[in-house]
């Protein structure tokens, strides 16, 4: 479905709401487009067609690495111009220090350790809580400092139950009733397997981890334990001051960059400022968290545990 836009459809409430206004998905590879029996077909060349009849001149993606991988492409088959925005809420495209999303996340996540304390006090309970962020632990790092948890576990750093078991029994020790800890969805039990839902159709997301621990976190440390998977919530609501200044100051840089005719860039947030970069760099590899990352250097300064 085809629709134009003008400036009047983008308000002051644009800025106030979550996920998209254009009814975009990111579950239609044109490369690999689902049909009806399970299969999929190459309709990219009926796209270019479409995008050429157009006759629009450039186009700006908002997305992450596989939404980019998938407009790269699409430029280079079809001689398109494009220029990318980073919108994920994992923050793990490499060549910017955020992206679009992840502010948010962190906010919503850390508003339900700020929830979660109060009844993990009054119960005397260890409280997990499960958070999105796939290969990359930005949203459980960030979010575990931001609400004061005892133990983070994030994919990048290997763990074991014991170790988290001593922390939070050091907790208890020290005259405190609970404990709070967070766990990205993608960090893999001790043995290193990977925790993961089959969906209808094949299709393998992570989760689970939570509830995988829970029991066996309980069992070394005799505490009640509970899981919180927060899961799509992280994904709505109005967007951070902090997002929307990102979004505002990249969605500028993108329109300046088709003036100028400069395609095949992604702009970016670094040091501090607004920049761009080659596409092709910034989807070169996943940005993992950094074991000398300033974030992983105050957690460990505040007594948080990493469960290594």
């Amino acid at each position: 479905r085809i629709r134009g836009l003008k400036p009047a459809d983008f308000n002051a409430s644009v800025m106030r709401q979550g996920g998209t206004i254009l009814g975009t998905t990111n579950t239609r590879n044109p490369f690999r487009y689902p049909v009806p029996g399970g299969e999929t077909r190459d309709r990219s060349e009926e796209l270019i067609a479409i995008i050429k009849g157009l006759k629009i001149d450039a186009l700006i993606g908002i997305g992450g690495d596989g939404s980019f991988e998938i407009m790269s492409r699409l430029a280079t088959q079809g001689n398109l111009n494009f220029v990318g925005i980073p919108k994920t809420i994992d923050n793990d495209l490499d060549m910017t220090d955020f992206s679009v999303g992840f502010d948010t996340a962190v906010a919503v996540a850390t508003e339900a350790l700020d929830r979660l304390q109060p009844t993990a006090a009054s119960h005397d309970r260890v409280m997990i809580l499960e958070v999105m962020g796939r290969d990359a632990g930005h949203i459980a790092l960030s979010a575990g400092i931001a609400g004061g948890v005892d133990v983070i576990l994030i994919p990048e750093i290997p763990y074991t139950v014991e170790n988290i078991a001593k922390k939070i029994n050091a907790v208890k020790a020290g005259g405190r009733n609970f404990a709070l800890m967070i766990v990205s969805e993608a960090v893999k039990t001790p043995e290193g397997n990977k925790r993961q839902v089959v969906y209808q159709g094949g299709e393998k997301r992570y989760g689970g981890i939570g509830e995988f621990l829970g029991p066996k976190i309980a069992e070394a440390t005799g505490s009640e334990t509970r899981v919180t998977v927060l899961g799509h919530v992280q994904r709505g609501g109005a967007p951070t001051y902090n997002d929307r200044l990102l979004a505002s100051g990249l969605g500028v840089k993108a329109v300046e960059l088709v003036n100028e005719g400069k395609f095949g860039r992604m702009v970016a947030w670094r040091h501090n400022e607004v920049t761009d970069v080659a596409i092709e760099d910034a989807i070169r590899q996943c940005r993992v968290v950094s074991m000398d990352s300033s974030l992983v250097h105050t957690a460990r300064a505040l007594g948080i545990s990493f469960g290594d």
